[in-house]
């Protein structure tokens, strides 16, 4: 009795589509660039071997005369060499930032700013023009600033740069792919690989899902944090995976990407920086603007531990979120990314950034998507959600915009059952199995999707039954995830006991706004209710609230311990349901109108 069906109809506008499968699883300003709307070489639908563009910032070699200033030029790479030449012109009004000051560049590509050690200078992409990658797709943007380099670290840091070079110029690309209104962002979250099995696991997962799809060109890949588990070689790898991309690579570090033996919080990630790229950044596709913000802060006593950090951005990082947030045309989609989440349901109670009243002024008025990690499991919060200890942080109104947490690309840390197809189920706390989210952009209107590890989007949902019985099961295992013994029958629930049984409905995107509506033996739909309705109520922990789809695998072979979560729907089955099997008829919508639909079969026992 274990049998299930799935199909999905996603309704977006005009566009409709149908399946179903067994297993789917400047100083400061907001001039534009004088070119934004260019002929180009890369479009959607291209392939990307051949389009693109490979290069490198041009650092030209100094000293510098004036040591207290860095200059340069952002200029358009007619034929893609990484150097201006006499007929390749600079383009206007594109921002520099050396991750404190911001300005825009003159009609002449021209663009100076202060100087001061240990920087990172870094141009953000604008609309319509791409800035090159390596040879492993990994975007180059960026210079750091290091005289003496980093001091001593197991993993290097960053080698000495000397004295200012002469200039720093930065070259773009014009591209289709990033002028279009609509894109596609990939965003995934802690990779975090701790040995080279892991990093297999890694490829045959979220990287060859990624590999098969062509739609991320112009926005990219962002990886948002804890890109390896503390051993900083393994950067090299991952670098390797995302040569698999069909898109340029992006990262933030995570508190697992940490120099822990540095002495000095400014040198924590010195080799993250030195090998994958700045902590902090932005960059524009079509109309959105993607921020990207380092949200660890290490360590915060000492003598240090490795556990030893909290949530913030600190105030030079600050600085330059302000600034690059007032160079935005106010037309233009805001999206915030950090490795830990602004704020999250999980653990409302105790986890937040310590800016976040600052960061939320900053973006009033905006119109802003937040994405984050760290926390291993997916959240979907909409604006106006609220949870108890909030509102002297949000006020009654609730969240200002939404934030998503999105689940991880390892899962579970990759614990569970090893699959054929060479991964773990790694199923998180809250039952999404891994994957990575997607953000599908029309100009400054945001739908999520989450694409399951090995599926494609029609899968999005786990049903179950939550019975007595499965709960006496579950309290006496909680403890033992990895060695509980298996549940037996876990779709058989006796006559007895069905006033106390739910039918569940795990809706890894579900939110405020979604609806689960279920059909019994073909009858009239009746509404589930969400276990969390997110109305300022405390999170709602225990057996009566958990998943148990996701127990009955995490516990008996590793993974989460699914005892609460904010997409869970369940309906009481009618407690005169005749002793023989059963079919509901599951169907779950979005708050974006997307419907998805599941068929559950299940016994009722004497």
């Amino acid at each position: 009795m274990t049998r299930s069906t799935r199909s999905v109809r996603l309704t977006t506008g005009a566009l409709v589509l149908s399946c179903s499968a067994a297993l789917l699883a400047p100083a400061i300003s907001s001039a534009a660039p004088a070119d934004s709307a260019p002929p180009a070489p890369t479009s959607p639908g291209t392939d990307w071997d051949e389009a693109a563009y490979r290069g490198s910032v041009d650092v030209v070699e100094g000293p510098d005369g004036d040591q207290e200033t860095v200059d340069g030029t952002v200029f358009v790479d007619q034929d893609h060499d990484s150097v201006q030449d006499a007929d390749e012109r600079g383009l206007g009004g594109v921002t520099v930032a050396n991750g404190r000051d911001v300005t825009t560049t003159d009609s002449h590509g021209r663009y100076q700013l202060p100087a001061y050690d240990n920087m990172t200078v870094t141009v953000t992409q604008p609309r319509g023009y791409q800035v090159p990658v390596d040879e492993h797709n990994v975007a180059q943007f960026h210079y750091h600033h290091l005289p003496e380099g980093s001091p001593e670290l197991r993993y290097g840091g960053i080698a000495p740069t000397g004295p200012l070079p002469d200039e720093v110029n930065f070259p773009l690309a014009r591209s289709r792919s990033t002028q279009s209104p609509e894109q596609h962002c990939a965003i995934g979250a802690d990779v975090q690989t701790y040995n080279l099995d892991q990093v297999e696991y890694a490829r045959n997962g979220v990287f060859t899902d990624l590999a098969e799809r062509s739609d991320y060109a112009g926005c990219g890949a962002l990886f948002i944090g804890d890109v390896v588990g503390d051993d900083l070689s393994l950067f090299s790898q991952t670098r390797e995976l995302t040569s698999m991309l069909n898109g340029p690579a992006r990262f933030l570090p995570g508190n697992h990407d940490l120099d822990f033996d540095s002495s000095a919080r400014e040198h924590n990630f010195d080799t993250f920086r030195a090998q994958l790229g700045p902590e902090y950044f932005s960059y524009d596709s079509g109309k959105a603007h993607v921020v990207a913000l380092s949200s660890i802060e290490y360590p915060t006593t000492r003598p240090p531990s490795k556990g030893d950090y909290t949530y913030g951005l600190g105030e030079r990082q600050l600085e330059w979120l302000r600034n690059d947030i007032a160079a935005v045309p106010e037309n233009r989609l805001i999206v915030l990314a950090s490795h830990s989440p602004l704020l999250e349901f999980w653990y409302s109670d105790s986890h937040r950034t310590k800016q976040l009243q600052e960061i939320y002024q900053i973006l009033e008025g905006r119109e802003v998507v937040a994405v984050s990690g760290h926390t291993h499991m997916s959240e979907n919060l909409r604006e106006g959600d609220l949870m108890a200890g909030w509102t002297g942080l949000v006020g009654e109104e609730g969240l200002p915009f939404p934030h998503l947490t999105v689940g991880a690309v390892s899962g579970h840390w990759y614990a569970g059952r090893l699959l054929e197809e060479g991964y773990p189920t790694a199923v998180q706390r809250d039952g999404t199995p891994p994957g990575v989210l997607t953000l599908d952009i029309k100009n400054t209107e945001v739908t999520e999707r989450y694409t399951v590890r090995g599926a494609d989007e029609s899968r999005q949902l786990a049903l179950g039954l939550n019975s007595p019985r499965y709960r006496d099961w579950f309290e006496a295992n909680e403890s033992d995830a990895g060695s509980a013994p298996q549940f037996q029958d876990p779709l058989a629930v006796g006559q007895d006991a069905l006033s106390g049984t739910w039918l569940t409905t795990n809706f890894w995107m579900g939110s405020t706004g979604s609806t689960v509506e279920v059909s019994i033996d073909g009858g009239e739909p009746v509404a589930a209710e969400r276990t969390q309705p997110m109305e300022g109520e405390a999170v709602r922990v225990g057996a009566e609230w958990s998943d148990p789809v996701a127990n009955q695998e995490t516990l008996p072979h590793g993974g989460g311990v699914v005892d609460r979560t904010m997409h869970l729907w369940r309906l009481p089955l009618p407690a005169d349901l005749a002793v023989g099997e059963h079919t509901a008829e599951v169907t779950a919508t979005d708050v974006h109108g997307r419907t998805y639909t599941e068929t559950l079969t299940f016994e009722v026992t004497e």
